[in-house]
């Protein structure tokens, strides 16, 4: 009977010490959780961005958790909490504007969930904040879209007047992109900045505030800079409708290298557009991995970048992904 006990005890104790290995074993099986907070839809771009995080996730095993925040911080805040609640492994954020953050930044940083900076940046003066920020220089992009200008003036008479569609008030790609042009544009001095106005990023807000621009400036309005290729394309409907022709009559610069604008390019509507490519999904995902494996990444991940003239829109077409 010593012994049947015996065994029996043993037995009990190899089921116990096997049902508590077991929740290891699967832990360390279970796939990385990523909280992604993306700003919403508001232009081609942004949905070729979303499109490639939720492929990349879905190609490296992540499971992506994912947030539309439709343009208000106040709703990235909401969802950047709920993450936190929900205990992700590795919490994504594409901030809307640059100030506001330090708060709910603090709050992830508490909860030792390491934070990736995706596209645009935050103001913080505290780096230890976020983790790593995978994006552009904005500010370059800038300069890219004036060194264009300024070469092309050489072949321009008088002074060079430019209306210029800026992006979302308070975002980092509105504050650099317009930053870098006024940089660059300083090279020529007749080239001026006579109106600049937000268009929010969107293709309707841009066709508004450009349509406003011309009946104001009229026939004086040489160039127009946008901050985004959807706004410029907005931007060359109102020109049309202003019986103007765009690229011609008014040349137009936009930043983004999306299809639509290649397309706008290829029919000789657009003069030059900035690329800023939005397939940042698989560059996230493998930084993702490195982060909690605990393998140390770069503060500042940069992603392409480039300037494509009207004059090699028709070559490079067939490459275009988004």
């Amino acid at each position: 009977m010593m012994k049947n006990n015996k065994r029996t005890l043993i037995t009990a104790l190899l089921a116990a010490s096997f049902a508590f290995a077991m929740p290891l074993s699967a832990f360390a099986q279970k796939k990385i959780v990523l909280g992604f907070s993306q700003i919403g839809a508001e232009s081609e771009w942004r949905t070729a961005n979303t499109n490639s995080m939720k492929t990349a996730a879905a190609a490296a095993g992540i499971d992506l958790k994912f947030s539309d925040a439709q343009q208000k911080q106040e709703n990235q805040i909401k969802a950047l909490r709920s993450f936190i609640a929900q205990k992700v492994d590795v919490i994504a954020l594409t901030p809307v504007v640059e100030s506001g953050w330090d708060t709910v930044l603090k709050e992830i940083k508490d909860a030792k969930i390491p934070l990736i900076l995706v596209d645009r940046s935050v103001d913080s003066k505290d780096t230890s904040l976020y983790a790593t920020h995978i994006g552009f220089d904005f500010v370059e992009e800038g300069r890219m879209a004036g060194r264009w200008l300024v070469e092309k003036a050489k072949s321009m008479k008088g002074d060079i007047n430019v209306v210029e569609l800026q992006g979302t008030v308070g975002s980092a790609p509105a504050i650099d992109r317009k930053k870098g042009f006024e940089e660059a544009i300083k090279a020529e001095p007749r080239i001026k900045i006579i109106r600049s106005q937000t268009g929010d990023f969107t293709r309707a807000k841009g066709k508004e505030v450009m349509e406003a621009f011309l009946k104001a400036e009229g026939k004086k309005i040489n160039v127009l800079y946008a901050h985004n290729d959807d706004m410029g394309i907005g931007a060359i409907q109102a020109i049309e409708e202003a019986g103007l022709k765009p690229a011609k009559d008014i040349l137009v610069i936009s930043v983004d290298g999306v299809k639509g604008a290649f397309e706008a390019m290829i029919a000789g509507k657009l003069n030059v557009s900035v690329e800023c490519s939005p397939l940042l999904g698989p560059l996230v995902m493998s930084t993702a991995k490195d982060i909690v494996a605990g393998k140390s990444v770069p503060k500042d991940i940069q992603g392409k970048d480039g300037v494509y003239p009207m004059e090699t829109a028709a070559k490079e077409f067939p490459n275009r992904k988004y």
